[in-house]
Parts: structure tokens; sequence; C-alpha cells
């Protein structure tokens, strides 16, 4: 149960991964075809195989990935543009967009994430910044921010180009952060979509070029890419009893077989750790409220996914000093932080439990014996903001 005065800022509570026993992981794959590839927890970051994960290679349409991240970002789905010839002026696949059509941004990156529609990158691009340059310098900064220290946007679409090269590490980075995105994850999941766009928009259906959404379980995206420069290349992300994993892997002759592998690996070699429970959620006191307090509950699952037994996972819980009357079920009361050797990984929300009514009597009306107890809670309330 929890305790009343469990309200200070920043309590840290600590779990330590002492005698968790970790199911038998099957055997890192040997047989790997792809000349760089990674295997990385979605939360956590942590990587659980690796080979030339940080040798800069051309990375083809997965070059998508930060397009269409960077789109849905702009906050513009719906905003329609209407295609010119200088939009739709590059080479290789394409969804079909001719000067005169009108389509929107959201249609856009579902034709960039599901047909990878170099033409569709290209007027994204043109929507969201009003032509290449500009949304190549928002593909880069989000490279920065994301921590792709080695990764470098030249092109849009990712056809090939001189200094155009990433990463498998900074790839899985990418992909960690960009099923994050709802929106993302709603396009990039689909195997068919249906579109509307053209001069007059008539309906279309776009089909994944991803096999792996239908034949490897738990695959949720993300993106495929070829060039004759990059070869192969596939970003995958798959989630299986509550765990995510992200894959990538670049310049595979046999890239759906690697995927394979290496998330049997992955889901084989983790085991999720409970991190804080509702248990452990603490009460707040509410000023002017028929109820003098208010017990807060976490929204999501805390666990944290975990390869390494050596790890330690710890938490941090920031809550209000105090609530003011009425306080609705759902509303945001704090936050959980998750680490893991001393890194954050992930934030919960924490958010009342139940409503609490605002007093409406006047305290003349009060009797003798809650007008003590009222005035108490009040002050006990009120001091709680200075320790």
């Amino acid at each position: 149960m929890c305790k009343k005065c469990f309200l200070a800022f920043g309590l840290s509570l600590l779990f330590l991964c002492l005698g968790t026993v970790f199911a038998a992981a099957q055997e890192q794959p040997t047989d790997i075809s792809a000349q760089a590839c990674i295997l990385m927890v979605a939360d956590t970051h942590e990587v659980l195989f690796a080979r030339n994960e940080q040798e800069k290679l051309p990375m083809a349409s997965t070059t998508k990935i930060m397009t269409a991240l960077v789109a849905l970002e702009s906050g513009i789905p719906q905003k329609e543009i209407t295609v010119t010839d200088e939009m739709v002026r590059v080479e290789g696949t394409s969804i079909g967009l001719l000067p005169g059509d009108t389509v929107t941004v959201q249609t856009l990156v579902a034709g960039m994430l599901l047909e990878s529609g170099n033409d569709a990158a290209n007027v994204t691009a043109y929507a969201v910044s009003g032509g290449i340059a500009p949304f190549l310098e928002k593909m880069n900064a989000k490279a920065r921010e994301l921590g792709m220290q080695n990764t470098c946007f030249e092109t849009v679409s990712g056809l090939d180009s001189e200094n155009h090269c990433s990463t498998a590490y900074d790839m899985a980075l990418l992909g960690c952060a960009a099923i994050q995105n709802p929106a993302f994850c709603a396009i990039c999941s689909q195997t068919h979509m249906r579109v509307s766009y053209g001069n007059p928009p008539y309906a279309r259906t776009f089909s994944n070029h991803n096999k792996l959404l239908r034949s490897c379980d738990g695959v949720f995206g993300i993106k495929t890419g070829f060039t004759k420069k990059s070869g192969r290349c596939l970003v995958s992300a798959a989630k299986r009893d509550g765990v995510t994993l992200v894959a990538v892997t670049l310049n595979a002759p046999n890239d759906w077989s690697d995927h394979n592998k290496l998330l049997d690996f992955g889901f084989s070699a983790v085991q999720k750790q409970q991190a804080f429970s509702p248990e452990q959620c603490p009460q707040l006191a509410v000023v002017g409220g028929e109820s003098a307090f208010v017990t807060a509950t976490v929204v999501g699952d805390c666990s944290v996914a975990l390869g390494n037994i050596s790890a330690q996972v710890t938490t941090k819980v920031y809550v209000q000093p105090f609530l003011y009357a009425p306080v609705q079920a759902g509303d945001c009361v704090g936050r959980v932080d998750l680490f893991v050797d001393g890194e954050k990984v992930s934030t919960r929300s924490l958010v009342a439990a139940e409503n609490v009514a605002a007093v409406t009597r006047d305290c003349n009306e009060w009797t003798d014996d809650e007008k003590p107890k009222a005035l108490s809670e009040k002050i006990k309330a009120f001091l709680r903001m200075f320790r």
C-alpha cells in the first residue's frame, strides 16, 4: 500500500537484477549475409548483436524513414500540395505523381513507406520546406538530435550520392525513434493502404514491399531499400510478449533470412524486468477537496527488456507537492523515469486514479470536528512545498 507521505520529488527506487533467471538464449547467428548489421532493444538501445555496425555505407531507400518522420513531425499531415514538373524530376521508383496532381502529406508518407516512391519523397520536401535543400537541413538536424553521428543525408529519397551514407548503428537509432511516432507506425505496419490523389484525385491502393510483415512473427515495419551501389538494405521492427526489437542490415543479399534469424535470436536473449509496480504509486494531498488525498496510477508498462543480466534498473518518481480540487481521473500528476545503468531509457506518466470534487460548502458551515482536520491538511500540504 502507498504511504501518504510519499510526495518527495526525485524519489529513487533501486531494483537490482540480482537473482533474475533468464531463459536460455539461442546461439548467436553466424551465417548473416549482411556486410553490416545490428540488433537493438528499442526502449533501451541495448545492442544484442552487431557486426561492422559503425561502418559507413549507402542506405538506399531506408533513407525514407527519416524523410517520413520529419514530414509527420511537421504537423501538417492533411496539407494538400499541387505537384509541379520540378517536384517530380527524379529517377527510380514512383507512385505515379504527375504535374497538376493534388496530394496530401499523409498520402506522400504512405507512398514512401509502402511503395518507396522517390517522387513522393521529392514532393514531400517541397510540401514541408519548399524545396529539397531546406528539407535536407531538417533531416540532418534530426539526425544530430538522435545521435546519428556517422550519417549524412544528401538525397531525400535514398538515391546514391557521393556522401550520402549512414551506419547500421545509426539506422537502428532512427528506427527506434520512428516507431515512437504513432502516425508513422500506423502507416509502416500496413500491408496495403487505400489512398486518393491525382487530378482530380481518385482512389488507389498501395502495397507494402516489406515481406517480413507477412512472414515473420510480430514484425510491424519498417522499410526496405535497394540500389546497385548499396545492395539490399532493410530496417525492421518487431514486438513479441511486450518486447520490441529493431534490426538493421546493410548490403545483405539474404536480408529476409537475416532478419528472421536476428529477431528470433534477440527475443530468446532478452527478458522483461519489472522496474516499477502500481503498488508503489504515491498518494498526493488535495487542497480544497472532498477527499484530502488522491491516489496516482502509472500509465503503461513499467518493465524493461534486458539482455545483460548484470544491468541495474532504477527509477525516479517525480510528483506534484499537492493538487487543487477539483481533480479529474486521468489528470497528469507526475512521471516515472526509468534508467538502465544510469542512462534514462523511457518515461511513464503518473495520473490521478479517481475524481476528487471540490468542497462546495462555505467554511462557516463546517462542523467543529471538521474545521481542525481541514485546516491541518491544508497546512501540511503547504509545508510539503518546502521539503
